[in-house]
């Protein structure tokens, strides 16, 4: 599975203005508040509200606003938001996936199209390209100072539950089965492993190179869009050259 790492974006991730931190935290807020409301605020028997807090922790949320979103929504009756996804071709056929969570499912479907169109791609229907994707868990380990020795974290990631492992420049990946990644990240942990990040995603089982600049403005910028808009949390497309 090495050779595609998503490195870049997770990097790019991290090193977000502030004000783009807090629309993550946002972004965060309403998917946390659709787990309370579907299974519960006890992460100990809700196990998508559990990730989902996993998933605020590795994202700096700090946990007075963790604590106070699950408490918000445990009372709240005013604000339901479900989870919309959508499929759909960029430039040249790049294969996107967009997952959303609205309060708004028309206001929503307007927005994505219009981003879709804008930037020469196409809604399509679902299930057009999520074929060509396998969720899966994604371990970042940096290797920066050169202190990690490869062979031996191969072997703690094996036998902890990781189902494969790459290593590229100074960045080693290790994939899990989703249900098995906070565990995995949990014994790298104890092992004295410091994490970069650790996040459920899709992989594609294969990737695209745009030639054409025009093609590679353009996705560019539908990939920008569609990460910007409040409603968008997370875009998964098949595009090799992303950085």
């Amino acid at each position: 599975m090495s050779g595609h790492s998503k490195w870049a974006n997770i990097k790019h991730k991290k090193e977000k203005t502030d004000a783009q931190r807090a629309k993550i935290f946002t972004k965060i807020g309403k998917e946390i508040s659709i787990a309370v409301k579907e299974g519960g605020g006890d992460p100990n028997s809700n196990s998508k509200l559990r990730d989902l807090i996993q998933k605020a922790k590795s994202n700096n949320v700090p946990n007075d606003n963790i604590e106070r979103i699950i408490k918000k929504a445990q009372g709240s009756t005013s604000e339901t938001y479900e989870e919309v996804v959508y499929e759909g071709y960029g430039p040249a056929g790049i294969a996107v996936i967009v997952e959303t969570t609205t309060d708004n499912r028309n206001r929503t479907a307007g927005n994505v199209r219009s981003y879709f169109s804008k930037y020469h791609g196409n809604l399509g229907q679902v299930g057009c390209v999520g074929y060509l994707f396998a969720d899966k868990g994604v371990i970042v380990i940096s290797n920066e100072d050169g202190d990690v020795d490869e062979d031996k974290l191969m072997e703690v990631a094996l036998e902890a539950g990781a189902e494969d492992f790459s290593a590229e420049d100074d960045i080693f990946e290790i994939y899990t089965e989703p249900d098995d990644l906070y565990a995995v990240k949990e014994s790298l942990e104890a092992e004295g492993y410091e994490i970069a990040s650790a996040e459920k995603t899709k992989i594609a089982s294969n990737y695209v190179t745009l030639e054409g600049e025009e093609d590679i403005k353009f996705m560019n910028l539908l990939i920008e869009h569609l990460e910007d808009d409040d409603d968008v949390m997370n875009v998964y497309h098949n595009w090799e050259n992303c950085d």
